[in-house]
């Protein structure tokens, strides 16, 4: 059985709009993630999100909007509608209709205070490529498994060991076909001088 990848976190310093309605909602929207931006993991790796990463997740999982990751700070969800995720040229692009709750009116204004730096995502990968041709191994996110999305005060890279087991996993994995390849060449030149000895050819 295959194991599943772990959950990762990445986020992003990009401006966070708030938005008043007539009836009093209060709309903060931004981005969670960014397409094609090459950022440094921590110095080990370079990794980049490809555009349509997030498409078939969005299509199928129900995906909660927190306060900090902090599960137990709920913002909105996208079954509910209050969560409004889409891939659009930029980015993962987010709104999130504020509760009336405590945490609701803090986002709004600390938003407000300019004391909310950014926006994360939380995730599992589905898909990826690693380039080691270069000085520096490139990661390359292709798809993923949404699992949240959250307003963050301040942006991290968490994950960065899962990220490097998933490298380790891929040099394995290469290796692994490297050596496979390599017996059949030597199985193709046994056979070839095995018939030549026997004058099969």
């Amino acid at each position: 059985m295959t194991q599943k990848p772990e959950a990762e976190k990445r986020s992003t310093i990009v401006k966070v709009e708030r938005r008043a309605s007539e009836d009093g909602k209060v709309t903060v929207a931004g981005y969670a993630a960014v397409f094609g931006e090459v950022t440094s993991i921590a110095g080990y790796f370079d990794e980049v999100i490809a555009r349509g990463a997030f498409t078939t997740t969005l299509a199928s999982s129900d995906v909660l909007a927190y306060f900090d990751h902090d599960r137990g700070r709920i913002l909105g969800r996208t079954a509910s509608g209050t969560l409004r995720l889409a891939e659009d040229e930029k980015g993962l692009s987010v709104e999130i209709d504020l509760p009336d709750t405590s945490d609701g009116r803090d986002v709004r204004t600390l938003i407000e205070r300019g004391d909310i730096r950014g926006m994360s995502f939380g995730f599992r990968v589905t898909k990826e490529e690693w380039d080691e041709t270069g000085a520096v191994p490139k990661r390359t996110i292709l798809a993923v498994e949404l699992r949240e999305v959250s307003i963050v005060s301040e942006p991290a890279y968490d994950g960065t060991s899962i990220a490097m087991r998933s490298l380790e996993e891929a040099r394995k994995e290469r290796r692994a076909h490297n050596f496979t390849a390599a017996e059949r060449r030597v199985s193709a030149r046994r056979a070839a001088a095995e018939a030549r000895f026997r004058g099969i050819v």
